[in-house]
């Protein structure tokens, strides 16, 4: 497993990042968690992703009860706070309380007394920013969160923040910024990604599959195949089927030469496309069994050259999604495959 920087701060994470949304504590629990952590950490994946609000906790607990007896610095362990955990008005967003309550409610449920990486899940208009960051910095000083990031914010949320924390001279700063990409979904590519890039935040992207997608196991005309996430339980189902149609998967399938050219699989070629990115430091992966593990982080090894990548964009062409508007929501809000001919 290749590591890099974390933009330009000095934390080294390794390319591929084993996450838990929509997995740990939905589809996932007990032996066949432990399995695909133990799978990951087998394909020397050492950083892992995760959030208070995934399964209610559930997914921290799982990730904690995974690593337990591993050497703790040999890990990199991220978590997110804003989206809402319980029914009160306080359980929810970027208040000094809430991140409080839940900064410690994380490590309680991870097994740690701190976390690498720390960061606000979404942007909260309803707290004064300066509140956040002063709270989140507080975090870093007493030595309970390392470094901060962020996920889904908007380019103008982000400069925001920067503005705010030089003005009170805080002694931390955002270095990760965490949102959906994809071959499909490129909204960060206007304006995020330039403004990342001049401010050294580096990208830890989701969804590198576009819910499986890009893997080419859904085929246009039929049923999700049986043990798929589209063919399961819970949420997750709900996610990927909205994502599903079949001009957008007949022209998946077309990847398919392209991935074989490769001498990899569909899933490889997408993560690897993201790896090969600028300003992408790292790619999380999800998986619900171990051998998903195992051929994901098998992508960072993977070369793309400039010819492959260029055939990858003319095959999807029209369907590529890179309206900035649509940053810090799903590929599913009005993608730019619907209504496009299939050909």
């Amino acid at each position: 497993m290749e590591h890099q920087r974390l933009g330009d701060s000095g934390l080294t994470i390794s390319k591929v990042v084993y996450g838990n949304w929509l997995t740990h504590g939905e589809t996932v629990s007990g032996d066949a968690a432990l399995a695909c952590v133990e799978a990951a950490l087998d394909a020397g994946i050492d950083t892992f992703d995760t959030a208070d609000v995934y399964a209610m906790g559930a997914a921290e607990t799982l990730l904690g009860k995974a690593i337990q007896g591993i050497r703790r610095e040999s890990l990199t362990i991220a978590s997110k706070v804003c989206l809402p955990t319980g029914p009160g008005p306080n359980d929810r967003g970027l208040s000094r309380k809430h991140i409080m309550e839940s900064c410690h409610a994380s490590l309680r449920r991870l097994g740690t007394d701190y976390l690498d990486l720390y960061q606000a899940h979404r942007f909260d208009d309803d707290t004064p920013l300066d509140e956040t960051l002063i709270a989140l910095d507080d975090l870093v000083r007493q030595g309970k969160v390392r470094y901060l990031g962020v996920s889904e914010w908007t380019a103008a949320q982000i400069e925001a923040a920067l503005t705010v924390v030089a003005e009170l001279g805080l002694r931390t700063r955002f270095i990760a910024n965490q949102p959906q990409y994809n071959m499909l979904w490129r909204v960060i590519e206007p304006e995020v990604l330039p403004l990342c890039q001049r401010a050294g935040i580096g990208q830890l992207v989701f969804q590198p599959l576009a819910q499986g997608v890009l893997s080419g196991k859904y085929q246009p005309g039929q049923p999700p195949p049986a043990g798929s996430r589209a063919a399961g339980t819970g949420r997750a189902p709900t996610f990927i089927r909205r994502v599903l149609g079949d001009v957008l998967l007949e022209r998946v399938q077309r990847l398919r030469p392209i991935a074989e050219e490769a001498g990899v699989s569909m899933a490889q070629l997408a993560v690897a496309w993201t790896l090969h990115r600028p300003g992408v430091s790292g790619t999380i992966i999800g998986a619900s069994r171990p051998e998903q593990v195992r051929e994901n982080a098998g992508a960072a090894e993977v070369r793309l050259d400039d010819a492959l990548i260029e055939a990858i964009d003319a095959v999807l062409d029209n369907l590529v999604d890179r309206d900035p508007t649509k940053t810090a929501r799903m590929m599913a809000v009005e993608p730019a495959w619907m209504g496009a001919p299939a050909g």
